[in-house]
């Protein structure tokens, strides 16, 4: 067992310049290589980070001007609407006033006529008195006419 023992410590003796030699690869790694790399990916990750806040602070923007058009778009509706309903009102006022005016014309006409017809109607009755009464006295004279003769 000495034997294995001394075999073992004189691996252990080799090694050791090994073993220096790899802890030396490893702090020197992780100077030159492994330094530089973790600060190029942690600015990498900063940078895409802050492309991401602004890319969601670009898209809060956006999204707060969309609802200033869609609201603004709706105000421009609602006014549009007022106005087509005040334009529609006037129609409607303008229409009822164009009928009222044409119902007063109307019936100034009726009335116009209906004051020809009574003339005309009085005139055709005092015609047909005087006829009535040259027939009277026509028929008369001939029934007095032919008695007195």
């Amino acid at each position: 067992m000495e034997s294995t023992l001394q075999a073992l410590g004189g691996l252990l003796i080799k090694a050791v310049p090994t073993l220096l030699l790899v802890i030396l690869l490893h702090f020197y790694l992780k100077k030159v290589f492994f330094g530089p790399l973790v600060r190029v990916l942690e600015e990498r990750r900063q940078a895409t980070e802050g492309a991401r806040r602004q890319a969601e602070e670009l898209l809060a923007r956006a999204a707060a001007k969309a609802a200033e058009h869609e609201e603004a778009l709706r105000i421009a509706r609602s006014e549009m609407y007022q106005e087509l309903e005040a334009a529609r009102r006037l129609w409607r006022e303008q229409h009822a006033e164009a009928v009222r005016q044409a119902r007063e014309r109307a019936q100034a006409l009726v009335g116009e006529a209906r004051r020809q017809l009574e003339a005309e109607l009085e005139t055709v009755r005092v015609t047909l008195q005087m006829r009535c009464e040259q027939l009277a006295s026509r028929i008369s004279e001939a029934l007095l006419g032919g008695r007195a003769a």
